[in-house]
């Protein structure tokens, strides 16, 4: 896991991920990002999940913990779209 940020980009905030939209379905990677001051739970960090939808500025992303499924109100900041491989 990071614990810095590069020291060109510290305090800045990337305005096309905290404006990003995203899809019900499209899967996503869990990446906190450093100059938000957050709550943020270390247990889901770098861990992917799919969106379910949307709750006024923040998505329902389903992450499997262990066995179970479960559902976080992420911000769009911490989130990054990632491809699915076509089976």
């Amino acid at each position: 896991m990071v614990r810095r940020k590069k020291i060109r980009t510290r305090g800045k905030l990337q305005l096309s991920r905290y404006f990003q939209e995203l899809e019900k379905g499209d899967s996503v990677t869990v990446i906190r990002e450093r100059s938000v001051n957050f709550n943020f739970p270390e247990r889901i960090q770098g861990r992917t999940g799919s969106v379910e939808g949307k709750r006024g500025r923040v998505y329902i992303v389903k992450i499997k913990d262990q066995n179970k499924e479960k559902r976080f109100l992420i911000e769009p900041i911490h989130l990054k779209k990632i491809k699915q491989a076509v089976k």
